[in-house]
């Protein structure tokens, strides 16, 4: 067996505090396969082993063969079509990567100028690959299995990711058998066998590909983060395209911040035309001014973003010009001046591609991304559809020629397209083409004949990706378009003209089997609205049935929701569509983004790390910059840039003190910009002195509070109002005068505030409760100082005790009831005195009291305690009544149950009507089949919908691994532990040394870019 070379590996070692900013598909490709893992029970290489028991012909002389898939899903679904001769396992994703922290890199390497990097950049930019822990069974039984077999294919997906992790299979389990390459873009029988009876081999340029984004997307966030962790705050990262996305929606929020609304009035009138000349259209339609006298009214468009019209052509109406024209226009006589009828069509839309099913599915289904790509995933992996990480729009002759047939079949021949339909699309940064994404198969199941099959986000997917295939193979709409202008002369003499248009579908075409949805914040029409206007001519009479005047403000820019992002960063270039749901998931896990129901706003963290990035680091979050890093990372996959000599011009610059091939960092490259000189990424970091020079520069000079800094406006007296970044959240701050000193003024800012609406009637309403709490005046028992303050868990009173005091201040949380703004100091004394002494049980003669816990309210004897209610009652509740309450048996486990706090429709997946309960950690929403997910920052009770109640479900379940509509499992008690146990576990301690792998040095042989074993 021969292997081709390919570079070897080194080594990392990483603080504590390290926080790994990959930016590939392993984040989330890692995430599904553990989510099916856990499905599977299995163990080991997760779902054990799976033996074929189809009729796939063995390719070479009939030995046996071991098939290596990433998941558990797969391999028993791929088991099914082949052989006899075939053992399918599980990798369950990658099972190497570079070291996470300082712990895992091994002790030899810690000594070394690059551990903390884990990437050798001093010589030829080598990672250091270490086997994952959680992996280590795997790869034991993976070796086991291949001491069965006389062939080894592995059978990972066929794009980078896939490629890389076949690769590293390869150097980690070292076969000594002959090794294939098994590819394949649907999981049916007719693919499955012929992928195994045509292997091809390891694709060098895919795999250098991947590692060299793995190892930029290190040095970036290894190098760029801790100056993040420096000047703003602990744990922050920073990554090549996770600081990008960022960017956008921090921009997009500083828009809506300086935005300054414009008010306009116009006239919306219900005009009825005086003859009826088509008994199927409407006799009366809307119409709105639209000029005056031969000048356009303004509307909306016309506006800037500072409220001032673009141009002094347009007429701009206030409310009392609009009802004085409106009353001069009543019971007048309009003319039709002018009808222009076009004929309209409208072609089907592509088949979906990764990045158009993440945007549909958040717009039709309200799916998230990450929610689409995980149910996709599952589709994929059970073979009902084709591999959903791809930039391709085009069909193979056999999908159309299924989809063809199926819409004669459900929708006749005559909405068939005349041609084959083929859709061909070069998507900037595109991923190495696979089909478009399709129901998988020769021929299409429909929705109904899988339904029983599949869960309920698996269903309405796959019905999407089905409908969207069937469509783009029929032929377009076709239907007229009218635009109707009438005019009439005001009492005062001012001649006004309305206009009205209209769309009538007389072909519906494509649109039977597939709408797209319209972005509800971008506006805009679906394609199979119809909007009637009755057959008119040129002059026609009309008579105004109604003259409504319109007060109109203009709005500012729609936040971003998951589906507008997803379409602003490709059409940018940025990053790769099969990247986008996991770049999502990790801005708003780092804390620098949050959901108000869909929308997508930037904290207060986000503005200051942004602002830094901006001015320090500026090339690093460029759009163009980052759009054209992608197409040099494409020329090292296209084997067309010498990948070590593009990695040490970014991080070293032209003149660096890397080594390249021993010519150090000018050597020379396949490319042409490799010298340091020309245009693009490589070029301009060469010039700049590279990433580490970069860095190392920048750190000093930057000024901490000013990057924490944000100014937002100036109050009444001239003051600035700031907010201020902190290490323990975001707060608002102004100097002050008072008796002829200045001070600073402080106060906290809410959680869930976003940026724009923070504004100075909001701002001196915080001020009002500064920091340092509201004196409500002073105990008249201790003469203490009573405070009240907002806190990290809600708001509360508390006392302020003299200096040297060794005892600690009473504190206690507001009642629901209760406001900062208006409780007084005999509402705070009430709940400084709790715990209150109801009494002495006469019994027991043990106290009783009253107490304000975690849960709530509650009373106490000794180690008994019952609820209470109501916190009301934690000042009346009676000696009696508590003696009562405590004579009644007790409920065992929970309390009674609390009515819930909303309920919603029907959970897609589950089936079960959703409800949102109070819990002791706050509102979650539930199915009932114990699958509870919490309610994140920006989910406000009353206006959660079902459709962002079914999404926390969802995310919830494939946390868990719970299948849906499934109970979910209680928690097993764990076995007693015996001697033996005890001695297999230090056994076990003992054998899980991290496994490492330090490259060899690379031979630069030809062998490099032809691909793995032959035999």
């Amino acid at each position: 067996m021969s292997v081709a070379a390919k570079g070897s590996t080194t080594a990392r070692s990483a603080t504590t505090e390290t926080v790994d900013t990959t930016e590939v598909e392993s984040t989330e490709r890692s995430g599904a396969r553990a989510t099916s893992s856990t499905k599977s029970g299995g163990k080991g290489s997760g779902g054990g082993r799976k033996t074929g028991r189809g009729g796939a012909t063995p390719a070479g002389d009939g030995g046996r063969r071991l098939v290596i898939v990433e998941s558990p899903a797969k391999a028993r679904k791929i088991a099914d079509y082949l052989g006899s001769r075939y053992i399918v396992e599980s990798s369950r994703g990658h099972i190497r990567d570079l070291p996470r922290g300082a712990a895992d890199v091994p002790a030899k390497y810690k000594g070394e100028s690059w551990a903390r990097l884990g990437v050798d950049v001093d010589h030829d930019f080598e990672p250091l690959y270490v086997v994952s822990p959680d992996k280590k069974s795997t790869v034991s039984e993976l070796k086991e299995a291949l001491k069965e077999v006389d062939e080894l294919y592995l059978a990972t997906d066929g794009d980078r990711e896939g490629e890389a992790i076949a690769w590293h299979l390869l150097e980690t389990l070292k076969p000594k058998v002959p090794v294939r390459r098994m590819v394949f873009h649907e999981i049916t029988e007719s693919a499955i066998q012929a992928a195994a009876a045509n292997p091809r081999d390891l694709d060098q340029d895919l795999v250098d590909a991947q590692e060299t984004r793995r190892i930029l997307d290190r040095l970036y966030g290894y190098e760029v983060s801790p100056v993040l962790w420096k000047k703003v705050m602990p744990k922050l990262s920073a990554g090549r395209v996770q600081s990008v996305a960022t960017r956008v929606i921090v921009e997009r929020e500083r828009e809506r911040m300086a935005f300054v609304s414009a008010g306009y009035w116009g006239i919306d009138a219900q005009v009825r035309a005086t003859e009826k000349k088509d008994e199927q259209a409407p006799r009366s339609f809307k119409a709105a001014l639209t000029s005056i006298d031969g000048a356009r009214v303004a509307t909306g468009r016309d506006f800037d973003s500072l409220g001032q019209l673009k141009n002094s052509d347009v007429k701009r109406l206030d409310e009392g010009d609009a009802r004085r024209l409106a009353e001069a226009l009543a019971d007048r006589d309009y003319t039709v001046s002018s009808v222009e009828e076009k004929p309209y069509t409208r072609k089907p839309y592509a088949p979906f591609m990764t990045s158009t099913l993440q945007q549909e599915g958040g717009r039709k289904l309200r799916f998230s991304a990450e929610r689409t790509m995980r149910t996709a995933q599952r589709l994929y992996e059970n073979g009902y559809i084709t591999y959903m990480r791809t930039d391709s729009t085009t069909l193979s002759e056999t999908a159309i020629n299924a989809a063809r047939t199926q819409a004669r079949d459900l929708y006749g021949d005559e909405n068939v397209a005349e041609k084959p339909r083929q859709y061909t699309r070069k998507v900037k940064n595109a991923q190495e083409a696979h089909e478009a994404i399709r129901p998988a198969g020769d021929s299409f199941r429909t929705p109904g004949q899988v339904a029983n099959e599949l869960s309920g986000d698996e269903f309405r997917l796959y019905e999407l990706v089905w409908q969207r295939t069937i469509a783009s193979q029929m032929r377009d709409a076709r239907g007229t378009t009218m635009s109707v202008r009438i005019t009439g002369t005001a009492a005062t003499g001012e001649e006004c003209t309305f206009s009205a248009s209209g769309r009538t579908i007389t072909f519906p075409g494509f649109l039977r089997a597939y709408v797209e949805t319209v972005d509800e914040e971008a506006g805009g029409e679906a394609d199979d609205a119809e909007s009637r206007l009755p057959r008119l001519a040129e002059g026609d009479g009309c008579a105004a049935e109604s003259l409504d005047p319109e007060g109109h403000s203009t709005n500012p820019p729609a936040r971003y929701t998951e589906a507008s992002l997803v379409k602003t960063l490709e059409e940018r270039g940025i990053g790769r569509p099969s990247t986008y749901a996991s770049i999502i998931n990790t801005i708003q896990e780092r804390g620098y983004v949050w959901k108000k129901g869909g929308a997508l706003v930037p904290s207060w963290i986000a503005f200051a790390v942004i602002g830094l990035m901006e001015v320090h680091f500026g090339r690093l979050v460029d759009y163009d910059f980052t759009a054209a890093l992608e197409d040099e990372l494409d020329g090292i996959a296209a084997g067309t840039t010498q990948r070590e000599t593009w990695l040490s011009h970014f991080y070293f610059g032209a003149n660096g003190n890397g080594t390249v091939n021993g010519n150090g960092a000018n050597g020379n490259g396949t490319n042409g910009s490799t010298n340091g000189h020309g245009s693009g990424v490589e070029a301009a970091m060469s010039q700049a002195g590279g990433l580490k020079k970069l860095v190392g520069d920048k750190l000093e000079g930057i000024d901490a509070r000013q990057v924490n800094s944000l100014r937002m406006f100036a109050d009444d007296q001239g003051r600035d109002v700031v907010v201020r970044v902190g290490r323990y959240g975001p707060y608002l701050e102004r100097t002050i005068t008072e008796d002829g000193e200045e001070k600073s003024q402080r106060a906290n800012l809410p959680d869930d505030l976003p940026p724009d609406e923070l504004d100075l009637e909001l701002a001196e309403q915080l001020f009002s409760t500064p920091q340092e709490g509201r004196s409500l005046g002073t105990d008249p028992e201790s003469g203490h100082e009573i405070l009240a303050k907002e806190g990290r868990f809600g708001p509360y009173v508390t006392e302020t005790l003299p200096e040297g005091a060794k005892e600690k201040p009473r504190t206690g949380s507001l009642f629901k009831s209760m406001t900062l703004s208006e409780i007084t100091l005999d509402d705070a004394l009430k709940l400084l005195s709790l715990p209150r002494v109801v009494g002495t049980d006469p019994e027991s003669g043990v106290e009783i009291t009253a107490q304000n816990g975690r849960y709530g309210p509650y009373i106490k004897k000794d180690k008994d305690s019952r609820s209470l209610d109501s916190e009301e009652k934690l000042f009346t509740v009676t000696l009696e009544e508590a003696q009562k309450i405590f004579a009644q048996p007790k409920q065992r486990g929970r309390a009674a149950a609390k009515p819930p706090l909303k309920e919603l429709g029907t959970d897609p997946a589950s089936g079960e009507p959703m409800v949102v309960k109070d819990g002791r950690f706050g509102p979650y929403v539930t199915d009932g089949l114990g699958v509870n997910a919490s309610l994140r920052k920006g989910d406000a009770v009353e206006s959660l919908t079902d459709e962002r109640a079914a999404e926390l479900l969802a995310e919830k379940r494939a946390k868990d691994g719970i299948k849906p509509g499934a109970k979910k499992a209680p928690a097993k008690k764990a076995p007693a532990k015996s001697a033996t146990a005890k001695s297999t576990a230090k056994t076990t301690t003992k054998t899980t040394t991290k496994t490492t792998t330090k490259k060899a040095p690379a031979k630069k042989a030809p062998t490099k870019k032809s691909g793995t074993p032959s035999r």
